[in-house]
């Protein structure tokens, strides 16, 4: 992580984060993003990166201090390894291989395939597994190989993720829509052929560089990590202790009423002495 932040600038500027696509290429809603444009390739303003990195580092940190989970998406061959190594330091949910229609929208078949995962992998820790045919061995270990390289990121994802960090929208256009649908907030490297419209805090730079996306993803997983302290620090400082659930003013006015059905129980009218005239008339 870089202690202050102009040795991020520079650090991002050495790993080529402000080159853009050639100027055929570019997506006109990336114009305020630009600086300028030398041998027919876009220059993105480092201002704009750096103003994007510091917004989306303080959104994670408030994500995670409030309890949300951060989905890291980058399935290139660039973004890969970085996403993998830094997902796992920072203790979040990653996809690094291939983005499955309906990982999101259509989560509880996901969570059926992991559970088929564990079941698999059951049958090859306790050796059951040998009980099959040889046939049959291969087909199982086939069906565990792909279903871990798919979801051996999101594992350990029981709901939904508070917020998600894409890396080229252009080629995870699946994932940004399905965020979008659901309402979950996203943050996204993009560079000048992308659209910032469809992200809701959009990061301009070069999502093609392996250096700068490393930088990239490092200091959220930073950011991750600092949210977790917070965190914990606020379980740690001597929280409120939890009062006794308070009963709604519904639930307490009904608890003042009869039960419903039934007439209101009321004793027997005081009966008034006679008066002694009218006994004696009597």
């Amino acid at each position: 992580m870089a202690t202050n932040q102009a040795e991020l600038v520079k650090a991002l500027i050495d790993a080529g984060v402000h080159f853009g696509h050639r100027v055929s290429r570019w997506n006109p809603k990336m114009e305020p993003y630009i600086h300028g444009k030398r041998n027919m390739i876009h220059i993105i303003d480092v201002k704009e990166t750096i103003k994007g990195l510091l917004l989306a580092k303080r959104l994670v940190a408030q994500s995670v201090q409030q309890g949300k989970d951060v989905l890291f998406v980058g399935t290139k061959r660039q973004a890969r390894h970085a996403v993998e190594e830094e997902s796992r330091r920072c203790g979040m949910h990653y996809v690094s291989e291939r983005w499955l229609g309906g990982t999101l929208t259509n989560f509880r078949t996901i969570r059926a395939r992991l559970n088929r995962l564990e079941e698999l992998e059951k049958l090859f820790e306790t050796g059951q597994i040998e009980t099959y045919s040889k046939k049959m061995k291969a087909t199982l270990g086939r069906e565990r190989d792909k279903i871990k390289a798919n979801l051996e990121g999101i594992r350990k994802m029981d709901r939904m993720p508070g917020l998600m960090f894409i890396i080229d929208t252009r080629r995870e256009h699946i994932a940004v829509k399905e965020a979008r649908k659901l309402g979950v907030k996203t943050i996204a490297l993009i560079d000048t052929d992308s659209d910032p419209d469809l992200i809701d805090l959009p990061i301009p730079g070069n999502d093609d560089a392996m250096r700068a996306i490393e930088l990239v993803v490092r200091e959220l997983a930073d950011a991750v990590i600092e949210g977790k302290q917070g965190r914990a620090d606020k379980a740690d400082s001597g929280a409120p202790a939890e009062h006794p659930r308070r009963r709604s003013t519904r639930s307490q006015f009904r608890a003042g009423e009869e039960p419903q059905g039934q007439p209101p129980t009321e004793g027997p009218a005081p009966v008034e002495p006679a008066a002694p005239e009218a006994v004696a008339s009597a």
